[in-house]
């Protein structure tokens, strides 16, 4: 809509009747506060009509959301800056400062507006006077008598609507600033949990991987030292296999030589001389190679029963396997290993 088309149009009641309705906030009921946005079906709110309705629907403030236009109930999805993301419509806004002015001005006989009642507040210095202008040089609003009378006559001052409607515009710069440097907050506070999400999976993983090597050296181990158990307990078998083969020998022996030795007492003891004398030379002679044999019989080497052996030195492992760590060479480690063992 044209400005200045606009303004021809406030000569009717009729007119200015229409165009109250035209700017009045669907939600709040009253004329738009600015400053106003405009939704992306082409309907206008009040900004803060529009975040009270935006707050309602996501009272987390989680980042972005969506509420629906209390005109035609069209679904608005907003981004990261919420409410301060949707575009200002500046031709309302002019609209509205133009339609006040002319009520101001007292050119029309319109129904008389229901606006946002306000309290001006008064000056402390004259309790009479309303706060109507701004001090620029101390930056505080004042009244005209301050300016003419008062402590502030020296003083460059400006209309307090003017200075007004720049703060306005500077504190929804620095609000959209702020929503634009919170959006960036929120995106690093996702990185920072995705990547302590991925230091979990990646810690886990690492363990998995270790607890597989380790078992692979459990394995190594194990099979190492069933094959030198094996080698034990062959020499185990064969000595002692040796050794009763050696005990059944000394058995046949000792039995022949029991039964030789009962034989030759049992001579002894015939009272007859010619009896004993057919037997004695043999039995003389079977008696003295027999006593010979034993003296001579094989006996098992000096410390044939010893295993000390399979004795199992494993310092130098135990250093190694000690010294174990991430990214470690191990040609390395066996190397320094070897030097330690020899000091």
């Amino acid at each position: 809509m044209d400005i200045q088309r606009t303004g021809s149009l406030m000569g009717s009641p009729n007119s200015m009747e229409s165009l109250e309705k035209q700017l009045s906030c669907p939600i709040c009921l009253d004329m738009f506060t600015k400053p106003v946005v405009i939704l992306p079906c082409q309907h206008n709110l009040c900004r803060g009509c529009a975040s009270d309705l935006y707050d309602s629907r996501n009272p987390y403030r989680f980042s972005g959301g969506v509420f629906r236009c209390p005109t035609c109930r069209f679904e608005v999805v907003l981004d990261r800056h919420g409410v301060h993301g949707l575009q200002r419509n500046l031709l309302v806004e002019n609209i509205i400062d133009l339609y006040k002015q002319q009520q101001e001005g007292g050119g029309t006989t319109a129904a008389p507006v229901k606006l946002k009642v306000s309290t001006e507040p008064l000056c402390e210095e004259h309790q009479d006077e309303k706060i109507n202008i701004y001090c620029v040089t101390h930056q505080i609003p004042t009244c005209s008598m301050c300016k003419v009378f008062g402590q502030h006559k020296d003083c460059e001052v400006s209309p307090l609507a003017s200075v007004y409607q720049a703060q306005k515009g500077e504190m929804s710069n620095a609000i959209d600033a702020l929503v634009a440097g919170n959006g960036r907050l929120q995106a690093l506070l996702n990185q920072m949990e995705e990547a302590c999400k991925a230091v979990q999976d990646n810690a886990q993983h690492a363990k998995q991987r270790l607890g597989e090597r380790f078992d692979v050296l459990y394995v190594v181990l194990e099979e190492r030292k069933n094959a030198l158990l094996e080698r034990i307990s062959k020499e185990q078998d064969e000595k002692v296999a040796a050794l009763r083969k050696l005990a059944r020998r000394y058995g046949d022996r000792l039995q022949a030589g029991t039964e030789l030795t009962d034989t030759a007492v049992q001579a002894l003891e015939q009272s007859s001389a010619a009896e004993f004398l057919q037997t004695s030379k043999g039995l003389i002679a079977q008696t003295k190679d027999a006593a010979k044999s034993s003296l001579a019989e094989e006996r098992p080497e000096p410390g044939f029963e010893r295993m000390d052996h399979f004795t199992l030195f494993t310092d130098q492992i135990e250093t190694l396997l000690s010294k174990i760590d991430f990214g470690a060479d191990d040609d390395e480690e066996y190397e320094d290993a070897e030097e330690e063992e020899e000091e």
